[in-house]
């Protein structure tokens, strides 16, 4: 006969509180409303990390910013066939729930 594996219970290790839950989902709606309001428009972002970008906003979904980065700020990528010497074009995908602070430039 089949022998079926044995079934084990999953111990959970983490939680998150249901209201911290609801805090993050109405603040990243937020942020998408505002992000939608500013597209195509340059912007400074700040996130939770530390990290700020200078950029114009190209596109955004229910979980990213997309953010069009400026050529002074793009640093490590090159492309050889491309007359400058690196990517005018590099676009930098943000998680919306991790961005901080986002300044009109």
């Amino acid at each position: 006969m089949y022998n079926q594996p044995e079934v084990t219970q999953m111990q959970t290790v983490f939680q998150m509180d249901p209201s911290v839950v609801q805090t993050m989902q109405s603040t990243k709606e937020h942020i998408h409303g505002l992000c939608n309001q500013y597209l195509q428009r340059p912007v400074r972002v700040q996130t939770i990390h530390g990290h700020t970008y200078d950029g114009v906003i190209v596109d955004t979904d229910g979980f990213h910013l997309y953010l069009q980065m400026m050529p002074t700020h793009v640093r490590g990528f090159f492309n050889p066939y491309f007359g400058g010497g690196g990517f005018n074009n590099v676009v930098l995908p943000l998680v919306l729930y991790e961005l901080l602070v986002i300044s009109l430039l």
